[in-house]
């Protein structure tokens, strides 16, 4: 079945997984180049939304995702992820990219997963796909191409 959404999770997929902080709190995280326009690619066929369960850097996120590249984001704790896109999607149409320690759980029920490769040794053990870059580092990029590839149409790399 093709998949209808791509789900992403943002720290660590998105971003570098690191945070910045300051005596102030959490200040930065960092994102990697090229997603944005690679994600492109995938709008005329599935719609992309994003989540994060980090509280105190949600307005970063919020204001790189959803500001600057205008997607939805959604702040779902990682251990309730699998339920509220259970609530959302029928879970094999969705196609999810995940990091952590709790996105196998997600991974092993949805119909189409990716991790970078720097995730966690679970979630790229369930994964159908690990990418040969990392989270922040074009990880996203090299995802959209492949699920391109895999359900769509080839992107033409020249």
């Amino acid at each position: 079945m093709k998949p209808t959404v791509f789900i992403l999770d943002v720290d660590g997929v998105l971003t570098t997984g690191q945070f910045y902080y300051t005596e102030q709190g959490k200040v930065m995280k960092v994102f990697g180049p090229d997603d944005n326009d690679a994600l492109g690619l995938l709008r005329p066929f599935l719609d992309v939304r994003f989540v994060t369960g980090d509280k105190r850097g949600f307005e970063i996120s919020r204001k790189r995702v959803e500001d600057d590249m205008g997607y939805p984001i959604d702040l779902v704790s990682t251990v309730k992820r699998i339920d509220w896109i259970r609530e959302r999607y029928e879970l094999q149409s969705v196609a999810f990219m995940g990091d952590g320690i709790f996105d196998h759980y997600v991974m092993r029920e949805v119909g189409y997963s990716i991790a970078p490769a720097n995730a966690c040794t679970s979630a790229k053990r369930f994964a159908s796909h690990v990418t040969q870059q990392s989270g922040g580092d074009r990880a996203v990029a090299e995802a959209c191409i492949h699920l391109m590839e895999k359900f769509f149409e080839p992107f033409d790399l020249g």
